[in-house]
């Protein structure tokens, strides 16, 4: 992990890191303030940012690539919740504001670089720049919103359904998500969804 102002790429990051959702509208003095408590992580496919259990939590930035949220039984089934892309961010704020582990992990589906801080370093800045709070507090909403809506699409949708309904709600990810990791994500094999995909484009 190197801070910003050590990075060889510093210039590229901190331009990466201002076309990020939440970020983009702060004013000078608030990225003087953040900068100095971030660090760039770069992680490779299937690497975990953050494990189901885990206590110490992280607020991550995406600069690039693409990360996933993931559930998993004893038994190993996993399910995907959402995914995340460049200018998106993952967080693990509810859990760390109910003071219980994280109940998901957050894995890399690409090569993946973050901007990333520790979760108490996180909050006290945000108790410091309450219009960022604000914005950040209904992200976090908004994102469970997400992950309920898509488990209750998993039970209610058809899988015709199901695709249609990713490719309406996540026109921006339509391409850049591997076909297995999409298949998992609408509950089909990576099979059907070759041929849904198919008799959509014939339409």
């Amino acid at each position: 992990m190197t801070a910003i102002a050590n990075h060889p790429q510093r210039n590229t990051l901190r331009l990466q890191l201002r076309e990020n959702l939440l970020l983009w509208a702060m004013r000078p003095e608030q990225w003087e303030a953040l900068e100095p408590l971030l660090v760039i992580g770069d992680y490779r496919k299937g690497d975990r940012l953050a494990r189901q259990g885990d206590e110490e939590m992280v607020q991550f930035f995406i600069l690039e690539g693409m990360v996933k949220r993931v559930v998993s039984n004893p038994e190993g089934h996993e399910m995907i919740l959402r995914f995340a892309a460049e200018t998106e961010m993952d967080t693990s704020f509810a859990a760390w504001r109910l003071r219980t582990p994280i109940p998901y992990s957050i894995v890399a589906v690409t090569k993946a670089r973050t901007a990333e801080l520790p979760m108490p370093r996180w909050v006290e800045f945000l108790e410091r720049q309450p219009e960022v709070k604000l914005k950040f507090e209904y992200q976090v909403m908004k994102l469970m919103s997400e992950v309920m809506a898509h488990t209750i699409t998993l039970h209610l949708l058809d899988a015709p359904g199901r695709l249609s309904r990713f490719h309406r709600k996540h026109p921006e990810l339509a391409g850049k998500i591997p076909k297995k990791e999409l298949a998992a994500y609408l509950n089909l094999t990576p099979e059907t969804l070759s041929r849904l995909k198919q008799k959509l484009g014939r339409q």
